[in-house]
């Protein structure tokens, strides 16, 4: 994974500058490579017991603008609370881990580690909660110790989640990271791994930069999405792997606000659910660039999903430069993503645009709520194997008869088009 990712890494780069158009749907802001602090101000020393002491006081003395420094060993910690301006610097050769104990995250309720009719009796392992810039840097891990038995049982945070699964009821298990009503929040480098929840969770957060970081989680650790943007703005994730047992990224706009203004740019994903918008919109999507992004054997590909009881307006999304391979729905936009919803939250999709996506075989899934409410796309350079099948209803779709294979239903066969020798590239087969 390591060597293809570089060869993608390298060639999308090359595609960003050659070959790419400026489009407006985007985050506002200058996004530039992000360095380390020049100050660092505490290095502490794994104990090799637990060092949650440690490194929070270290962090809440540690100044605005300078870093905590974690230098080789393995710190095991719980639940950490960053503070404005701080940025903990997990350094090559490091490892922050987060014990599995469910009392150390609980929230007062006795809650963590359990089955409930909620799911938000842990705290996170890292908080950002009201903080205004800073973040985690570095070429270090840290790990969630998902796949870890908990509070001395037999049962692991991921075992728990699949035993809620069967049995009814949400588990009670920590998110990896939680960013919550902040600002400028920046994650450069590092590796997290195994979360026992979600990697990285947001809410209510304006302008935050993730750039070469690595996801990794088994594919069938459930619910641990990689990147999720919620009620969020201008926001840029970039040069980047993910792998998970959920959604890679999921953007997310339920009843605490709108997302908007975000670019998903250069990056790869291995094993997950896919490139996610939903399934709550309904505060409203809008404003979304996805480009170059490699999806390679993600159960769904480029995905929107919502329904009548999370459902709203999603517009202005831009897909461009998509190789996907080994996908069982590369393309799925569905406003009946529950079939048996019930309500009155209507998903609209509109003014959604694929431009020069190319994949193999699959089914193309596009269906808006109904003849009222169409999913309205445009299509340009969308090509896959003649195997795929798409299924198409309560559409308006806009496109060059000769732009689109296999044909969209009711439209003329076209001749056989060539695989994607950038695709080819970008899955590594280039350079065999």
């Amino acid at each position: 994974m390591t060597k293809r990712f570089r060869n993608w890494a390298l060639l999308s780069t090359l595609i960003s500058m050659v070959v790419v158009p400026a489009a407006k749907a985007q985050d506002r802001r200058i996004i530039t490579e992000p360095v380390a602090p020049h100050t660092v101000c505490d290095r502490p020393v794994p104990s090799g017991k637990e060092d949650t002491t440690t490194l929070q006081d270290a962090i809440d003395q540690c100044p605005s603008g300078a870093a905590v420094y974690l230098g080789r060993g393995e710190f095991r910690s719980g639940p950490l609370e960053m503070k404005s301006g701080v940025t903990l610097w997990v350094g090559r050769g490091a490892m922050l881990i987060a014990i599995p104990e469910p009392a150390a995250y609980d929230r007062g309720l006795g809650q963590c580690g359990r089955i409930a009719g909620k799911g938000d009796g842990c705290r996170p392992f890292i908080s950002f909660s009201k903080t205004r810039g800073g973040g985690i840097y570095g070429e270090g891990i840290i790990d969630g110790q998902g796949g870890a038995t908990i509070g001395g049982g037999a049962e692991t945070w991921w075992q728990l989640a699949r035993r809620a699964q069967a049995e009814g009821g949400n588990q009670n298990a920590p998110r990896l990271i939680q960013i919550d009503h902040a600002q400028d929040i920046t994650l450069s480098g590092v590796t997290l791994r195994n979360s026992p929840n979600f990697h990285v969770a947001m809410n209510r957060v304006e302008g935050a930069t993730f750039w070469g970081i690595t996801i990794d989680s088994p594919a069938d650790a459930r619910n641990t999405d990689g990147i999720d943007p919620g009620a969020s703005q201008d926001v840029t994730i970039t040069h980047s792997s993910i792998r998970t047992g959920d959604d890679n990224i999921a953007i997310k706009a339920g009843d605490n606000g709108s997302s908007s203004h975000i670019s998903i740019i250069d990056n790869y994903f291995g094993w997950g659910h896919g490139m996610s918008i939903g399934s709550e919109v309904n505060s409203g999507v809008r404003d979304i660039l996805v480009r170059n992004l490699t999806l390679d054997g993600t159960t769904s590909g480029l995905r929107i999903k919502s329904d009548v009881s999370r459902g709203g307006l999603v517009e202005s999304v831009t897909y461009e430069y998509v190789c996907l391979r080994g996908n069982r729905w590369p393309l799925a936009f569905d406003t009946k993503y529950d079939p048996r919803a019930q309500g009155t939250r209507v998903p609209v999709y509109r003014q959604i645009v694929l431009r020069h996506v190319h994949g193999d075989t699959g089914v193309l899934l596009m269906r808006g709520l109904d003849e009222g409410h169409k999913l309205d796309v445009t299509l340009e350079d969308v090509r896959f194997a003649n195997s795929a099948t798409w299924q198409v209803e309560h559409v308006k779709a806009t496109a060059n008869h000769s732009d689109v294979s296999p044909p969209l239903p009711g439209r003329a066969t076209q001749p056989l088009q060539r695989g994607s020798e950038v695709c080819s590239r970008a899955f590594g087969d280039g350079n065999r």
